[in-house]
């Protein structure tokens, strides 16, 4: 395979996410959005005797992995698959406990750039798709084209947090009754049509949507607190999960789910005792999230959303 496939070389926080890892030399980690394998690439330096579980749901970038770090072929296992199924994944490779996990949410600037459709502007008009795994049948196209106006406004607002979601919807709707929206730029188009009158502010008016869309099309959101509590289930005492969000949706989800490893208990306050014996499992090493640097977003403007949690096994 070519290496000159674009990839995101600039991974985020790289720093700050194998500072919180805590690579051990011997121990077996999962990157489970491996990309363009940069992460993948600073886990597998520091590892000896220890293993690296490399996944993605793009098969691009699993093929793209596995050719730029096959110096370290030995270490790493790659695998096509869903983050959901960390612990399939994990034990069908013969492993009952990981020492660390890192789970990246962001979009590589490959698949931006490439013919997917997540690309709301620029000289590339591709194709409505946003599938990270080609082999799925749900696509952007169809969510537009054939989803009615509540569905629409109900992913709009619930992943985009656009606040201009009726104007855009029923500008989507009316177009789509006339030819079907089959291109990026056709939708950008008419989403800048659509909130033509209002002012809009926060970036190019198709961001929201773009990313709404996006989201609902990989089912992103609801992956993230499964995939999270499968791999918290198999980390070793003292092993370390890493996790990297670009979206405020992602984040408290992300938030949630590691508070509620370090809750002891979870009885209704009217309860005068525990009756359901739950006791925290993991304790939380960033009370507030890790962001990029300065320095960092100035090269790499896509970190800046970026939000770092971490926390540890006990």
């Amino acid at each position: 395979m070519e290496l000159n496939v674009n990839f995101n070389h600039f991974p985020v926080m790289k720093t700050e996410a194998l500072e919180y890892l805590n690579i051990q030399p011997e121990g077996v980690y999962a990157d489970l959005t491996c990309g363009g394998g940069s992460h993948s690439e600073e886990i597998a330096k520091r590892l000896t005797s220890g293993k690296l579980i490399a996944v993605d749901r793009d098969a691009d970038a699993v093929n793209f992995s596995r050719e730029k770090l096959k110096k370290y072929k030995d270490k790493i296992y790659f695998v096509k698959d869903n983050f959901v199924n960390a612990e399939k994944i994990i034990k069908n490779l013969g492993f009952e406990k990981i020492n660390g996990a890192l789970i990246d949410l962001g979009l590589s600037s490959y698949q931006i750039q490439s013919d997917r459709g997540f690309a709301y502007s620029g000289a590339n008009d591709s194709k409505l798709d946003m599938r990270a795994d080609r082999e799925q049948e749900l696509d952007a196209a169809y969510v537009v084209n054939n989803f009615d106006k509540n569905k629409l406004k109900e992913i709009l607002y619930k992943y985009g947090e656009e606040k201009y979601t009726e104007l855009i919807v029923r500008e989507i709707v009316k177009r789509r009754e006339t030819k079907a929206i089959e291109t990026t730029h056709e939708l950008a188009d008419i989403i800048k049509y659509a909130v033509r009158n209002v002012g809009y502010s926060g970036g190019h008016p198709a961001k929201k949507t773009f990313m709404a869309v996006r989201i609902f099309v990989n089912d992103e959101i609801n992956n993230i607190e499964p995939a999270l509590d499968s791999v918290e289930k198999m980390l070793e005492s003292k092993g370390r999960l890493v996790a990297i969000s670009f979206h405020g949706g992602e984040d408290r989800v992300v938030k949630k789910s590691f508070a509620r490893y370090e809750t002891d208990c979870e009885c209704p306050k009217v309860l005068p005792v525990c009756v359901c014996k739950k006791r925290a499992t993991s304790r939380i090493l960033t009370r507030k999230p890790v962001l990029a640097s300065r320095e960092e977003i100035e090269i790499n403007a896509p970190s800046k959303p970026a939000k770092l949690r971490a926390i540890e096994k006990l």
